[in-house]
Parts: C-alpha cells; structure tokens; sequence
C-alpha cells in the first residue's frame, strides 16, 4: 500500500456552522436577514459581473466600428478577402487547428504589423471566416472583379508568406496557392517568382556574400546564369507591379508590403549591375 498524502479539508460546512451561530445568536428573524443579505450580495456580484462583461464586449466592438469606418472601403474588402482566402487554404483539409489560427493572428501581428484594437478586428473577420460557407471560387471571383493586377500579386504575396510560416508547406497547399493564381489570371511567370522567392528562402535562410546570387535570382524569378539583358527586363517589369503608388489605395500596411519588396526588386538588380 502506497503513501498518500493528505489532502486539505475543504470548507464545505463552514457556511452550515455560520448560519447556526447566527441562527443560535438571533434566532430566526436574524437566520433570514442573513440568507436574505447573503443571497443579495451574490445576485449583485453576479450581475457586477455581467455588467463588466458586456461593458467590455460593447467597448471592444464600438472600437473595432471606429477603426473599420476610419479605413477605406478598398482596404476593408481586401483585407475581409483576404482572411477569407486565407481561412479556406487553412481547412484544406477539412478542419482548422487552433496552430493553424494561431499562424494567422501572427502574420497579421508581426508580418503587418497590427494594432491591438486592429488584431481585434481580424479576429472578428476569422471568426466569421470559419464560420462561412462560401466558396473558394465565389471569394475569388469577387477579389478578381474588384481588384486590379497589382492588388491581384500583393494578395498572392500574402498567401505565400503565410504558407512559409511553416517549418515544411505541404504540397496540397502550395497546390492550392498556384490555383489561387491562376483564378486570378496572375502569370506563370509571376507566381513562379512569388513562390521562388519564398522557397528559397526557406531552404537556405537569408544568404550573405557570394551566397547572394541564388537568393536575387529568385526574387527576380530568373534561373543561374541569366543574363544581363534578363535582369534588367525581369527588373523593369516587376518595379512596374510593385509600384507602392498602385496599392496605397488599400492601406498603409499593404504599401508596406510593396515597398519591402520593392527593397528586395532593387537590391537583387544593384547586385547584379555591380557583378
């Protein structure tokens, strides 16, 4: 027979005890005006509580409202869009984990940098994500119909970066990211480079030194040993999509985005002209 250690007693008739030295102490009369307190105070600790609750739950939404009607339509479409899209590459198979969410509240907060009260909105739009019903098709058709090329490529972007969040980006996924592409009438060209980029970097980190000229490849989506005329034709082209100017209309976080890949467009050509 093993030891076990004692457990502490609990204090389950501590109530009893009291209500019999009150009841001893002021009989009945007082025994009722102590249950009748007693049963107040909780009801009114309770319904603290709910105000509290509700309090905050109305706060959170009136900020969430001011924010969402500070931004532009543009801006708002894209993002619900996009957390839509980004959900629907999520249950590929056929449900989301909690991991999965998780890696879209990141992106959100560490890729775009995210305020507190604009996390909250995302979280409202993923909530209502999961629990959509419509298709891939018909959200994309949307996207395609509202957005013009360039938009088209920084949604792609997205996508990608959320995919290479992962240690390895299943098959099926990428798969799905290609799709996306094509839906949208993105290039091969371009999405090749898009999901170059990012596969490179996952296989071998960011490169220093010589190590350089694989990674400015790929963010130009060209192969080893293309020559220079290819690279400034691949440069040209791409500076022209990544323009920041063609997606200021859809928020400051997403010209952010198109102006670090436009650091990257340049760095890749000035590494080339100086070789």
């Amino acid at each position: 027979m093993q030891y076990q250690r004692q457990q502490q007693p609990g204090c389950g008739g501590c109530l009893l005890i009291i209500l019999l030295i009150v009841f001893i102490s002021g009989g009945a009369p007082a025994l009722i005006n102590f249950l009748g307190t007693l049963i107040y105070t909780v009801l009114a600790g309770i319904l603290l509580l709910a105000a509290l609750f509700f309090g905050f739950s109305f706060w959170v939404r009136k900020k969430v409202a001011t924010y969402e009607h500070s931004q532009s339509e543009s801006h708002n479409r894209f993002v619900w869009l996009l957390v839509q899209i980004l959900i629907h590459t999520a249950k590929l198979d056929g449900q989301i984990t909690r991991d999965e969410i998780q890696t879209i509240h990141r992106f959100f907060q560490y890729n775009l940098r995210y305020s507190q009260t604009q996390m909250l909105w995302v979280k409202e739009l993923i909530k209502e994500a999961t629990n959509s019903d419509q298709s891939l098709d018909t959200l994309l058709q949307e996207f395609k119909s509202t957005f013009a090329y360039e938009p088209r490529l920084i949604l792609l972007e997205l996508v990608y970066q959320v995919l290479y969040t992962k240690t390895t980006v299943p098959e099926d996924e990428l798969k799905l990211a290609r799709y996306i592409a094509s839906y949208l009438d993105i290039s091969e060209y371009d999405q090749r480079t898009v999901e170059a980029k990012y596969r490179y970097k996952q296989q071998y980190g960011t490169a220093t030194g010589q190590d350089m000229s694989g990674q400015h490849y790929a963010t130009l989506g060209l192969s080893k040993g293309a020559s220079a005329e290819e690279v400034k034709k691949a440069y040209r082209k791409l500076s022209m999509q990544y323009h920041p100017d063609k997606v200021a209309h859809l928020g400051d976080e997403f010209r952010a985005i198109a102006e670090n890949k436009m650091k990257e467009i340049n760095a890749a050509y000035d590494f080339f002209k100086r070789k």
